[in-house]
């Protein structure tokens, strides 16, 4: 007599797919910040988007965090293990300077806030290292799609704060008050890494020496397949999210120029993103399995490439004098729709990046492979708003 499968719903509320929800958002959460938070405070205090693009550039720890990622796989610090000891370090850090916004003004501190902002980069790059490594080593390979479909779901989820609540609250209370509020969003993860997480059982053979810690990860990813078959993934990870990226780079601060106020932005346009995108989500982590991975990132792909048209569609119309039921369907409707193709796409990206990974060297490896999927976000989007002007 065999044992009775779980249901799909005793699956998502295990503990591991529990941990996978909580480090998702507490992931999700200081990139939306940098990303969707700062554009608009900053383009609310009446700084240029030239400059305003060029903060695209505090995601550089985005696209270099493999270069430190050894030391995750190597260094063991003196409580709660390999993963959860890294884990609660950087989220104790996050807190504490997505507070410090609290205490700055962009009039008078830009320096500083461009500063602050790359701190807040580089513990955000740090913590996804070591989550990625966790997701890696806890989940078994019959977990894995469905775990990094919670995972990307509660990700985009995490949007809710900094892209929809915190502009809610910066039209009724000081920019101070709403960052703090916001930061304090991170102790759901932090309380998540206590009490909810446990060690994974698979995780990398203690490290003896620079070759152990540095080459090996990256000798190990060229020689698992040939250079030709390696160079060929990479390239496939850094511009398969390219065009998304830079369509959505000065996504809120377009909004605004537009007419859209900030709680237009708060209540429609993240949430018109986020629902499609998680609902899609899910139905993309069911598809994946069904198609596999290497078709799926094919086919949404393309779904991906034709519902960012729709952003170039709004554009066409300038700015809306008045802003009515109308204007405000047209802004839901598109990004609605370019939600479903990020939805869609993501899930499937995710999982091939950790297919692509060696649990011997799982921080280091999908370290790597992220820092690639990022370059578009930190680099490119840079130039946008250069390209707008």
């Amino acid at each position: 007599m065999t044992a009775s499968q779980p249901s799909t719903m005793q699956r998502i509320f295990s503990r591991n797919m529990l941990i996978c929800i909580f480090t998702g958002f507490t992931s999700g959460l200081p990139l939306y910040f940098l990303y969707s938070l700062i554009p608009a405070w900053l383009r609310s205090e009446h700084v240029d988007l030239k400059t305003i693009g060029l903060f695209a550039l505090i995601g550089f720890p985005y696209t270099w965090k493999f270069i430190w990622s050894p030391l995750m796989d190597s260094v063991r610090l003196p409580f709660l293990g390999l993963r959860r000891g890294w884990m609660l370090v950087m989220q104790i850090a996050l807190l504490l300077l997505l507070v410090a916004y609290a205490f700055v003004r962009p009039q008078e501190h830009l320096s500083i806030i461009l500063g602050l902002s790359l701190v807040v980069a580089f513990f955000s790059a740090s913590q996804d290292i070591v989550v990625d490594a966790f997701r890696r080593e806890v989940l078994s390979d019959e977990e894995l799609v469905l775990g990094n479909s919670l995972y990307v779901n509660a990700y985009r989820i995490s949007s809710l704060i900094p892209a929809s609540l915190s502009l809610i609250l910066a039209d009724r209370m000081p920019w101070s008050s709403v960052f703090i509020i916001t930061a304090l969003f991170m102790v759901l993860g932090l309380l998540a890494t206590l009490f909810v997480a446990q060690e994974p059982a698979r995780q990398p053979v203690g490290a003896k020496g620079f070759k152990d810690t540095v080459i090996e990860p990256f000798r190990d990813f060229f020689t698992r397949q040939s250079v030709k078959q390696a160079l060929i993934i990479l390239a496939f990870i850094l511009l398969y999210k390219l065009g998304d990226s830079m369509a959505t780079a000065l996504a809120t601060p377009f909004y605004i120029d537009m007419g859209f106020s900030k709680t237009d932005i708060g209540l429609i346009a993240k949430n018109a993103g986020l629902w499609p995108a998680v609902i899609f989500g899910i139905i993309g982590g069911i598809w994946v399995n069904k198609l596999g991975v290497n078709r799926a990132l094919w086919l949404f792909g393309l779904v991906q490439w034709v519902t960012i048209l729709g952003f170039a569609w709004l554009a066409s119309f300038g700015h809306f004098e008045h802003v009515g039921a109308s204007e405000r369907t047209m802004l839901a409707v598109v990004i609605a729709a370019e939600a479903v193709g990020v939805g869609l796409g993501t899930v499937a990206f995710v999982s091939y990046m950790a297919q692509q990974t060696n649990t011997a060297f799982t921080a280091t490896q999908f370290a790597l492979l992220s820092s690639l999927s990022a370059v578009p976000r930190t680099f490119m989007n840079a130039t946008a708003g250069f390209l707008i002007e």
